[in-house]
């Protein structure tokens, strides 16, 4: 993840070189790079192996001239956005999202929570699932994806009556997630509690962008605002549908994802249809994207 890119354009290498610097030594490139996927796929080095490959897509595009009017990000992706608009340094942000990402995996133990995608039902007819199916535990919508795509998060026995009731009401298919964790639900609140006092400490200066940020789709124009959204991130939903639908309400017509998979691309094509969406994850997409922004 993030080699092809390191190995083709001294900016993204030197991303890396810095990650690297940034956890004492320790070779998160390494991890990026050549795995195991088990060591990746740890929360604790996934999150900042994805802000590593996603900033050094960013850096690469910034160093041939290409500014963004906004930001946003889904999830551990607003992070990437808020060093994308110059909130807080990406030294600061790995360490951060790393401690994200223990917090978040020692508050719910590992097989007791879960998360499954709800295909083909609208997020109110998920939320009644999820109220009917609860039944004294944890469970609700996660991720507010759009196209008919509702992820939801909570204790594992809710989450698969949940599942099974949304089917009941309509839904197409019901998948499970492979999650160490489940993210964006109140079974988050320890972590966010434990967060919260390290990110009020970084040093920030207002984004030179706009982030829209997940809580409420909004534009975050302020340090201070921008902090408390991502607070407020860890134990609440994403609200992508409604991040893409404001993006568009301010004119933007043209959607970048930058680092690793297309999985936003497909979910901005189905939410803003007439929009130009366009990747850049491996060399031989940069030539494309300045394609497309020219």
């Amino acid at each position: 993840m993030g080699q092809a890119l390191a190995d083709s354009f001294d900016v993204c290498r030197e991303t890396f070189v810095e990650a690297d610097r940034a956890f004492g030594g320790e070779a998160l490139s390494r991890v990026c790079f050549d795995g195991p996927e088990a060591a990746l796929t740890l929360t604790e080095n996934t999150q900042p192996a994805l802000l590593a490959v996603s900033t050094a897509a960013c850096r690469l595009l910034a160093s041939r001239a290409v500014t963004p009017a906004f930001v946003a990000g889904h999830s551990l992706g607003e992070y990437a956005a808020h060093v994308a608009a110059g909130t807080f340094s990406f030294a600061d942000a790995l360490h951060i999202v790393r401690r994200r990402g223990q917090y978040m995996q020692e508050t719910v133990p590992v097989g007791t929570g879960a998360m499954a995608a709800i295909l083909g039902l609208d997020e109110s007819a998920v939320l009644q699932a999820c109220a009917e199916a609860a039944d004294g535990d944890v469970v609700s919508p996660a991720n507010l994806n759009g196209a008919g795509q509702v992820v939801i998060a909570g204790t594992t026995a809710a989450v698969a009556r949940a599942g099974a009731r949304a089917k009941a009401l309509g839904a197409r298919r019901v998948i499970p997630l492979t999650v160490s964790a489940p993210f964006h639900c109140a079974l988050m609140q320890p972590a966010q509690e434990r967060l919260a006092p390290e990110l009020r400490a970084l040093t920030v200066q207002d984004p030179c962008v706009p982030v829209v940020a997940n809580v409420d789709a909004e534009p975050k124009r302020r340090a201070g605002d921008a902090i408390e959204a991502l607070v407020a991130q860890i134990s609440a939903p994403v609200r992508w549908e409604a991040v893409v639908r404001r993006l568009a309400s301010e004119g933007v017509t043209t959607y970048v994802e930058v680092g690793p998979g297309t999985v936003l691309s497909r979910l901005v094509r189905k939410i803003h249809r007439d929009a130009q969406v366009i990747s850049l994850e491996k060399p031989a997409d940069l030539e494309a994207v300045e394609a497309c922004l020219a």
